[in-house]
């Protein structure tokens, strides 16, 4: 296998695994920094991956080729119905979050199993989907040379619309009035109360993002990865976005990154094989390697990493 085939495997591989991680990662940064910290990230992707390979198997013959996309929006409703959920316990009921989160996380598999067990005669995961993403090669772009090979060739269109989303939720958190307020009441809720500003309000719409973008997570896990749901679909994924949102220091740019750096991490099962200095090594090592590698980078960073001010804190109105 030639040097640039084996670098397009690697690339295109990583992005394929980064792309969930990516829009898990940005709706935890959007959640965090109004204020709701967001543990219960591995339950909204599990949401949205069942909701959406029900969709795609029920919908494949209506909309062809364009049902694993419109999937997406499904499993972002539901991962946003979800979040509810979060939101009513820690911003109305002042629930600890982290209690929440983990409820959210042990509630979404059972429920999505027992549904599943409903709708599918009893069998504990769903038949494959005829329609999925499968890979992209971008016209023009693929021309380059080299660069054309590796980065757009055989490659995962959603993990660039993912990058998109992150640059995006940069700008939107960091560039405009209504981010700027979402920050503000994860920093100090009671200068924005003064000020006028809603903080419930913001608080909501920080944790109905990270749910969407969850549910978005999700479904691409499950529409270009697993292929089906089952109850392994999301294994760790939640709490590996949830590593690179804190790796990234709550930056949805850093964020984005850091998802790419566990996408590699994710993607060496697969791409040791064609990687000559890692052929050799036992393939157990490759499946251990995404989940060591989040807790030493929460080892290392998770300390030095400075969450927003608020963050975790309920907010109870003055009188």
């Amino acid at each position: 296998m030639s040097f640039s085939t084996v670098l397009m495997t690697v690339f295109s591989t990583t992005l394929i695994y980064a792309a969930p991680l990516i829009f898990t990662a940005l709706g935890g940064a959007f959640s965090e920094h109004s204020g709701i910290v967001n543990v219960g990230l591995e339950g909204m992707m599990i949401v949205g991956a069942f909701s959406s390979t029900v969709f795609n198997l029920f919908c494949a013959k209506i909309f062809g080729a364009a049902t694993p996309w419109i999937s997406l929006l499904i499993g972002a409703v539901f991962g946003l119905l979800f979040s509810l959920l979060h939101a009513v316990a820690t911003i109305n009921f002042r629930a600890d979050h982290i209690i929440s989160g983990t409820v959210l996380n042990m509630l979404a598999p059972a429920l999505c199993v027992f549904l599943t067990r409903i709708f599918y005669n009893g069998k504990g995961q769903t038949p494959i989907i005829d329609q999925s993403m499968g890979t992209f090669t971008f016209p023009g772009l693929s021309k380059i040379p080299l660069l054309g090979k590796m980065l757009f060739t055989h490659t995962s269109l959603v993990a660039y619309l993912a990058i998109i989303v992150g640059i995006i939720g940069w700008y939107f958190l960091y560039r405009t009035n209504i981010g700027l307020r979402l920050r503000s009441v994860g920093e100090n809720p009671v200068a924005a109360d003064t000020l006028g500003i809603n903080v419930a309000e913001y608080r909501y719409l920080g944790v109905l993002i990270s749910g969407f973008l969850g549910g978005i997570g999700g479904a691409v896990m499950a529409q270009s990865i697993t292929l089906n749901f089952s109850v392994s679909t999301i294994s760790g994924q939640g709490f590996m976005s949830l590593a690179a949102m804190i790796f990234g220091k709550w930056n949805p740019l850093g964020a984005t990154a850091a998802a790419i750096f566990f996408g590699l991490a994710q993607s060496l099962p697969i791409i040791g094989g064609y990687v000559p200095f890692l052929a050799h090594v036992n393939s157990v090592w490759f499946q251990i390697a995404p989940y060591a590698i989040t807790i030493v980078v929460l080892v290392i960073f998770l300390g030095k990493a400075v969450a927003p001010a608020a963050d975790g804190q309920n907010y109870i109105k003055s009188k």
